[in-house]
């Protein structure tokens, strides 16, 4: 059920703003490694293979093996991410150490399956939970929830306490949470027409004119 992923790293000395800028200018990323077991550990990891590594995993959820100045790797989890305001880079990253049966909160992706009947009559699917908070320990981490919304007619809802979550999973949301449901389709009401003569438009009058066909 682990969904997991390896990355390298490396230890650090020196912290602050400038070894940090200067860390980036040689195509790093300055991350700190830390747990319930152990104190804030300083690194850095390979910009490339940082965004290689969350292009194909789901960051929120997925246990990775990080191995630190080549020793035993150890599991951590992303707990945050800093990216650049504007530029598509990854300026800082903390990552959680977890320990074996350890309970964790984590983000799940919820997976909508099938088409909801409710659409195939002209209604409309809005999808209002993406992801579901969920409490396991870190062996049953699961990599999705499936929920299959194929019985969906218009006017349906489903709610967290609607989904069938693994053994050893609990929700952390509020069971009403609404995560999907089947609304009317919108149709924009037209204006009817009126059977009421529609009013000419009045001549200009033309100030002065007497005056000129006198003088003419």
């Amino acid at each position: 059920m682990e969904n997991t992923a390896t990355l390298a790293a490396e230890s650090r000395t020196k912290t602050g703003k400038g070894a940090a800028r200067k860390l980036r200018a040689a195509g790093r990323v300055p991350a700190n490694v830390y747990g319930e077991t152990r104190e804030a550990h300083s690194i850095s990891v390979d910009a490339l293979e940082l965004d290689r590594l969350f292009a194909g995993i789901s960051i929120e959820n997925t246990v990775v093996e990080l191995s630190i100045d080549e020793a035993k790797p150890i599991r951590v989890l992303v707990r945050e991410t800093q990216a650049h305001p504007f530029r598509p880079e990854i300026l800082h990253v903390d990552f959680y150490q977890v320990r074996a049966g350890e309970r964790v909160s984590v983000e799940v992706p919820l997976v909508l399956t099938g088409t909801p009947v409710g659409v195939l009559e002209g209604g409309v699917l809005d999808q209002i939970q993406h992801e579901v908070a969920v409490s396991c320990v870190v062996d049953r981490i699961p990599e999705e929830i499936e929920v299959d919304i194929s019985e969906l007619a218009i006017g349906d809802t489903i709610y967290v306490g609607d989904l069938d979550f693994p053994e050893g999973v609990e929700s952390e949301l509020e069971e009403d949470r609404v995560i999907c449901s089947v609304t009317p389709p919108t149709v924009e009401a037209l204006e009817e027409p009126t059977d009421e003569p529609v009013e000419e438009a009045a001549e200009p009058e033309l100030i002065g004119a007497e005056e000129v066909d006198e003088e003419s």
